[in-house]
Order: structure tokens, then sequence, then C-alpha cells
């Protein structure tokens, strides 16, 4: 039994992918000149929130999970090129793009909804 359970798993393992290193651009130190969501004071803005940064998602099957190797690529459904979305509560509440400050991950803000009336 355990043999048919390993070439299964042996059998849904992805063929080799030409993975490289992805170069970040470092952000300017340009203060940000676009609008803001909400205008002025508003009780809102001292709640602390946590926003996730979702980069992509890929849908595999739970025996190419449990077949996964370290140093294995799992590519996924976006481009580089495409924005990254940040999730506020499972909901995107704008888009970005990746960028690297002082070598931590940071995120432009390209795309944010129109201005809330709040």
């Amino acid at each position: 039994m355990s043999q048919m359970i390993e070439s299964f798993m042996n059998a849904g393992a992805a063929s080799a992918l030409s993975a490289q290193p992805l170069e970040l651009e470092d952000a300017d130190g340009a203060t940000p000149g676009g609008a803001v969501l909400v205008q002025g004071i508003h009780p809102l803005h001292s709640v602390k929130v946590q926003l996730q940064v979702r980069v992509g998602t890929v849908a595999m099957t739970l025996g190419e999970l449990l077949a996964a190797r370290e140093r294995e690529v799992l590519r996924l459904e976006r481009t580089i090129e495409d924005p990254v979305d940040l999730v506020l509560d499972g909901r995107v509440v704008a888009r970005g793009e990746l960028m690297a400050v002082d070598g931590s991950f940071a995120v432009r803000i390209t795309e944010l909804p129109l201005p809330l009336g709040l």
C-alpha cells in the first residue's frame, strides 16, 4: 500500500522550472503625492488593522502538496508585472507593487478605490 501512495506522490511531482531570484526596485525617499482614501480627521484613523499583501495563489491537489519538497518552485497565477493585492478582512482594499526598503519588502500603493464619504 505504501508503494502505491509513494508512486502516486512521485507521479504528481512537477517538472523542473527555470526559476530565478526577483530583483525588487528600491523605493525612493519621495513623499507620495496621490489622493488619500479618507480626508481630514476621522475616528477611524486610530483603529489598528492587520493588512495582508497577497502576491498570488496556486491551485494544487493535496497529493501535490504532500509531495512538495524543499526548494521546489510553485508557479503562481500572476505575472511579475501584475499588482499585488492588499487584503483587509478577506477583501481586497487596494493594489500595489512590491518594492524593497532597506532590505525589507514593501508595497507601493498603485490603486485605491474611490474615496469614501466617511
